[in-house]
């Protein structure tokens, strides 16, 4: 493992999870409370023995990169690192990313300075545990050039993702990055073959998924990226490498989600508190890493709290909460109602602002969190919102996107963004 160098894709625009993206890249966007997306790729190189990595960043990259300088530093005897790896101007380019394969092109000098035998590819906005070990056992055993990691998903996720065919012997055969043609989508339906290797129930209505996770000997990536026109993975480089090259397939049977939507990030959060979650944050021996903060323990008084998830340094009182995930110093006051919120807590406490909101002076705006008598539901507050009391935030019936003052709703779900200020006795419902 200490052969192998994690390419961790940092991402674009990310305008499907926008306005979570308003102010930050879509894997500095916070998750379960108290982790944010990128935690998740770089947790599983961790724990695979992968110290290796770099981070290629390029949109609304400053909160990504202070996260990561803030939370992951090797110690001297390692060897291992996280090297940020930025868009620049360089005498050969002068333009931005033009897509996931022209990002690692234009780093590739950065990238091959230390010697390596094989590279992995990551994104940095899924939720899964993988020991990638297992993966690079796999690509050696089948004595591939490339490895795809192959997931079965539902037909309504397929149009997202790059569909695939595999052959008997775990080769890919087709491909078609996120087809929207229904005839196009069924010619990749997963065969009940596929099921039985990876010993789960057969579902007819599963269709083969690229990950987005892949395996390159590097002098073959070299060679694929040496044509300029290949800027992205899945739309060129894979569709054309499987014509050349042996690309195995990887079958993985966990928990594997793309958080690429506001309904997609919205739902993996709350199921999170389940009591039987399809995603667990721990299992033994593979945790997920964070900042660590020295915060004192969340203070719940004569609160009624059901199927929750509550981060450090909370302070609820008299609230009731549901189905919810609270983040880190979360303030929820007296005869507050939260059902299906996701709330993403805050960045300092009240009398540590450092912040400046020059539409509410500090003597005429809210305090941070929810006020008293509010009521909320399927929602997502991003950090440092002021939300005064009496409020009443709740999705408008039949309504699936629109845009207003300090609010969006998108897939039926309401977002305030990061800073938000609801005066006292504001309505949306």
């Amino acid at each position: 493992m200490k052969e192998v160098t994690a390419v961790i894709l940092g991402g674009g625009r990310g305008t499907r999870l926008f306005p979570l993206t308003l102010e930050r890249a879509k894997p500095a966007v916070g998750f379960a409370g108290k982790f944010r997306l990128i935690d998740i790729p770089i947790s599983n190189c961790i724990n695979s023995g992968i110290k290796r990595m770099f981070v290629l960043t390029q949109f609304l990259s400053a909160s990504l990169h202070r996260h990561i300088m803030q939370t992951y530093q090797f110690d001297v005897f390692s060897n291992g690192f996280i090297d940020i790896l930025a868009a620049e101007q360089t005498p050969k380019a002068d333009k931005w990313f033009q897509g996931t394969a022209d990002a690692v092109r234009a780093t590739w000098r950065h990238i091959m300075y230390y010697d390596t035998r094989l590279i992995l590819i990551l994104s940095g906005d899924h939720l899964y545990r993988m020991n990638y070990a297992d993966l690079l056992e796999y690509h050696e055993e089948k004595n591939a050039d490339i490895t795809v990691c192959v997931y079965p998903v539902p037909r309504a996720e397929a149009p997202e993702l790059g569909l695939l065919k595999v052959d008997r012997d775990g080769f890919i055969r087709d491909f078609h990055e996120k087809p929207k043609d229904p005839k196009i989508i069924d010619r990749f339906k997963a065969p009940p073959a596929w099921f039985k290797a990876m010993n789960m129930k057969i579902d007819p209505d599963r269709y083969l998924a690229s990950m987005g996770i892949y395996v390159f000997d590097p002098n073959i990536l070299s060679t694929l990226l040496a044509d300029y026109a290949r800027t992205d993975f899945g739309r060129d480089i894979i569709p054309f490498a499987i014509t050349q090259y042996k690309v195995a397939a990887y079958p993985f049977a966990d928990y594997w989600k793309d958080i690429g939507t506001i309904r997609t990030f919205f739902e993996a959060n709350i199921s999170l508190a389940q009591p039987d979650p399809p995603f667990k944050l721990y299992y033994p021996g593979w945790p997920f890493y964070t900042r660590a903060r020295s915060l004192p323990p969340s203070r719940i008084i004569q609160s009624e709290i059901r199927d929750s998830i509550v981060g450090d340094g909370s302070d609820i009182v008299g609230a009731k909460i549901s189905n919810s995930v609270i983040g880190v110093r979360s303030n929820i006051h007296e005869g507050t109602v939260l059902k299906e919120v996701v709330m993403m807590g805050a960045d300092f406490f009240e009398g540590e602002d450092i912040l400046t909101n020059w539409e509410a002076p500090k003597n005429h705006r809210p305090a941070l969190g929810i006020g008293r008598n509010c009521y909320i539901e399927r929602a997502i507050i991003d950090k440092n919102a002021r939300i005064g009391d009496g409020v009443i935030i709740r999705p408008k019936p039949h309504i699936d996107y629109e845009e207003g003052e300090n609010y969006w709703i998108k897939d039926g779900i309401v977002v305030i963004p990061k800073g938000a200020i609801w005066m006292p006795g504001s309505k949306l419902s």
